[in-house]
């Protein structure tokens, strides 16, 4: 998913501390990774206890290994960036998972995994979820707000005047105009005024702009129409222009606070301000030049970084450069909900380094509740095939 979970989207948001709905100031994330710490090879491996001491609860156990199972074609045929395993390493246990019993996903763990250490464990973990918002797949009454695909005309190429010795890495995204000349492509101003209108580009229509802005900023969602229907949505591009930040902007002009006439950094008080003032929430919106794209996904879960959906309660994202995509994690934290065994599914632009995680909590108003309020500190281990930190270790 390309979404940076709640604590992270509002982060970027607001760029302020994020207050829980419970009450006080969420406490900070981890410290950034030391200079030069790029990899959990780097940030050091150290053996940790047997799998069978972690005390795994026979469904917790299940899921993961349903979870796991979806993983596997990644295990087996890409690189691993942690620089902790290889493709060959995950062999025995895929190969033993598609055959393995229901009920017996505990067995499965402590025959085939290891734990190992990264660093020095500590782990922090927030929570994201999937949004739903009010849609429809055809334009009706009240639907108003298109939702749009992948546009054909947004291409990557050079401007003209950009010299060919410049020309290094992925060139930028945008449009070829009337001319026949490589420009940017349109902003979010330019397409809620029409530029994208009567082109057959519209998926589905929503009810509520506000709530959809911030669908962009999560990247996936879940539209329900007013049958009950359900249609999901995710990630399928962006325009290539300019994130901004519009809480941060909110702040600079003193809208954001506890005084007369101003509200909460959260999500609910941006989305309060714009809703009670439409023409300035409008234009404080169309500041943040970003738009995304959508394709409507077909499977029962929005899809993670592996191309596999994600889970409630099994699969959490990660930084893969410290913990290999695919491999199980078991977090022991302060937030008994979320503690127990994970898999790593997902990433995030937010989730770096080693040990944060984001862990996944679904649909629903009681996920919204459970991610928004998630912010738990413990120990984190990574469950790597047997054998792997010997190897790691020249032994």
């Amino acid at each position: 998913m390309r979404r940076w979970g709640i604590l992270a989207a509002l982060a970027l948001i607001t760029g302020c501390t994020i207050v829980p709905q419970g009450g006080g100031p969420r406490p900070s994330g981890p410290a950034a990774p030391p200079a030069g710490v790029t990899s959990a090879a780097l940030a050091g491996v150290a053996a940790g206890p047997n799998v069978g001491s972690l005390g795994l609860r026979a469904a917790d156990a299940d899921m993961a290994l349903a979870s796991f199972r979806e993983s596997c074609r990644w295990l087996l045929t890409r690189p691993d960036a942690s620089g902790l395993t290889r493709p060959d390493d995950w062999r025995p246990a895929c190969g033993a998972v598609s055959t393995w019993a229901p009920g017996r996903g505990h067995e499965f763990f402590q025959q085939y995994f290891e734990t190992a250490r990264v660093g020095d464990g500590a782990a922090f973990a927030t929570g994201y979820f999937e949004p739903e918002i009010r849609g429809s797949r055809t334009r009706i009454p009240g639907y108003d707000v298109p939702v749009y695909a992948m546009p054909p005309d947004l291409v990557r190429a050079w401007p003209e005047d950009v010299p060919a010795s410049e020309r290094t890495g992925r060139p930028p995204l945008g449009r070829y105009d009337e001319s026949g000349k490589f420009t940017l492509y349109y902003d979010r101003a330019q397409i809620e005024a029409g530029a994208l209108a009567g082109r057959g580009l519209e998926i589905a229509w929503v009810a509520d702009p506000v709530e959809f802005f911030f669908l962009q900023i999560q990247g996936s969602g879940r539209l329900v129409a007013p049958d009950g229907s359900v249609m999901r949505i995710g990630y399928a591009g962006q325009n290539g222009r300019e994130y901004v930040g519009i809480g941060r902007v909110m702040r600079e002009r003193g809208l954001i606070g506890d005084g007369p006439g101003q509200y909460s950094g959260s999500m609910q008080g941006i989305m309060a301000y714009i809703h009670k003032h439409p023409e300035e929430g409008r234009d404080l919106m169309r500041l943040n030049k970003s738009w995304i794209f959508f394709q409507e996904l077909k499977g029962d879960g929005p899809l993670g970084s592996l191309g596999v959906p994600v889970r409630r309660e099994s699969s959490v994202a990660v930084d893969p450069a410290f913990v290999p995509y695919g491999a199980p994690v078991w977090l022991q934290v302060d937030r008994p909900e979320a503690g127990g065994l994970w898999v790593a599914q997902d990433t995030g632009g937010a989730i770096k380094g080693a040990n944060r995680f984001d862990t996944f909590w679904g649909a629903g108003e009681d996920a919204r509740r459970i991610a928004g309020g998630m912010s738990a500190r413990g120990q984190a281990l990574v469950l790597l095939p047997k054998g792997t930190v010997a190897r790691l270790h020249g032994r």
